[in-house]
């Protein structure tokens, strides 16, 4: 995230940032996949690739897997994530500058189910971690938790 904290210090003193600075502090990978089995996919900035593991994770991701899929993320801050079949998730929010104190991550699970195990975020800032579902925000507090979303069809 050094770029994203480079570019929040130079939007903060007023000093202009050209289109290459920008684009590339929006496309940093902030995990990657580690582990997928069946169809599943990561859309990210209009780009919808097949997962497999190495297959890059970026602010605003969209990761979505089939009926029989599952997928496995890390974070780079250790956060673990794994989907179960049919899961819509949504990475709305990443910031991993430790030294700098700047830890969140947001993120909205529509449908689906989730295993999540707390990285270095959650475990120098628990309350700087949320997940949205349609009917409610889950607040870490803990270390793991298993989180199931019926669709609402």
């Amino acid at each position: 995230m050094k770029h994203r904290t480079y570019l929040a210090q130079l939007l903060a003193a007023g000093i202009g940032v050209t289109l290459p600075l920008l684009a590339m502090a929006q496309t940093e990978p902030i995990g990657y996949v580690k582990t997928v089995s069946g169809e599943a996919w990561v859309s990210s900035a209009g780009q919808r690739v097949r997962a497999e593991p190495g297959t890059p994770v970026l602010l605003g991701s969209q990761l979505k897997t089939q009926a029989q899929a599952s997928l496995g993320v890390t974070f780079k801050d250790n956060t673990v994530m794994s989907f179960g079949p049919d899961t819509e998730l949504t990475v709305d929010e990443y910031l991993y500058a430790p030294a700098q104190g700047q830890l969140k991550l947001g993120t909205s699970l529509l449908k689906g189910s989730l295993n999540y195990v707390s990285g270095v975020i959650a475990r120098l800032k628990p309350d700087a971690v949320s997940v949205k579902t349609p009917t409610g925000i889950i607040g870490v507090r803990g270390t793991q938790f298993v989180a199931k979303v019926e669709d609402a069809q």
